[in-house]
C-alpha cells in the first residue's frame, strides 16, 4: 500500500502560469462579472501618435493558434512618453499597458487598439514589449514587436542588431492597410522553424 509521501499526485495549478488567467486579468473580455483592470484599447481618442490595430495569433509548434494565450503589451505613446500616474494617463488618453486573450475571437487573435509608439530613446526603433502567458508555460516569454515601415530605425536599434539576421524577421509586425485603418499584423510563434525570438529579463 502506498503512503501519502509517496503519492504521486501530479501537477498543480499553481505550477503553471494557465489557464486561469482569463479569470482575473480578462474578465470582462470572457465575460466574467467583475472588473479587469486593462483590456485591449491602450490609447483613448485624445491619444498622441498614429492610431493602428495590432493584431496576430500565439501559434504552437506544429502551427496551430492557441486559443487560450493571454497577450500583455507595454509601450509608450507617439511621443515616446509613458505616464507616470494614472492622472496622467487620463489627461493625455493614453494607457500604455494592454491585456488581451486569444480565447474570444473566431480567428484566436488578440487584438490591440493603440497608437504606433515613438522611440523611448535616442536611437532606438519604435517598438512594442509583449509578454505572452498560455497553460503550460512556467514562465512567461518575452519579446518585442518592431515595425516593417521603420527600416532605417531598425537597422540602427541596438536590441534589433544583436539578433542573428535570420532570425530579425520574427520581431517584425507588417504593415497594412484595411477599410482605412493602418493595420500591423504580428503573430508569435512558440516553437518551430518560425519560433519568436524571446528575450532574457
Amino acid at each position: 500500500m502506498m503512503s501519502a509521501l509517496e503519492t504521486n499526485f501530479g501537477q498543480t495549478p499553481s505550477q503553471t502560469v494557465g489557464p486561469y488567467f482569463a479569470y482575473g486579468l480578462t474578465a470582462t473580455q470572457y465575460g466574467y462579472d467583475f472588473d479587469q483592470p486593462f483590456d485591449a484599447t491602450v490609447a483613448l481618442d485624445n491619444a498622441s501618435g498614429e492610431r493602428i490595430r495590432l493584431e496576430g495569433r500565439v501559434i504552437d509548434g506544429d502551427g496551430i493558434p492557441i486559443f487560450d494565450a493571454l497577450v500583455e503589451i507595454s509601450q509608450p505613446d507617439g511621443e515616446g512618453r509613458y505616464p507616470q500616474t494614472v492622472e496622467e494617463a487620463n489627461e493625455i488618453g493614453f494607457r500604455a499597458f494592454g491585456r488581451c486573450g486569444t480565447g474570444t475571437d473566431a480567428h484566436k487573435r488578440f487584438v490591440f487598439h493603440t497608437v504606433k509608439p515613438g522611440p523611448e530613446a535616442p536611437g532606438e526603433a519604435p517598438h512594442i514589449n509583449a509578454i505572452i502567458t498560455m497553460r503550460g508555460m512556467l514562465l512567461h516569454a518575452f519579446t518585442r514587436i518592431y515595425f516593417s515601415d521603420e527600416a532605417e530605425a531598425n537597422a540602427k536599434d541596438a536590441v534589433l542588431q544583436s539578433v542573428p539576421e535570420a532570425r530579425r524577421n520574427t520581431l517584425v509586425a507588417q504593415r497594412h492597410e484595411q477599410g482605412g485603418a493602418v493595420v500591423y499584423r504580428f503573430d508569435i510563434h512558440m516553437q518551430g522553424a518560425k519560433e519568436t525570438v524571446f528575450f532574457d529579463v
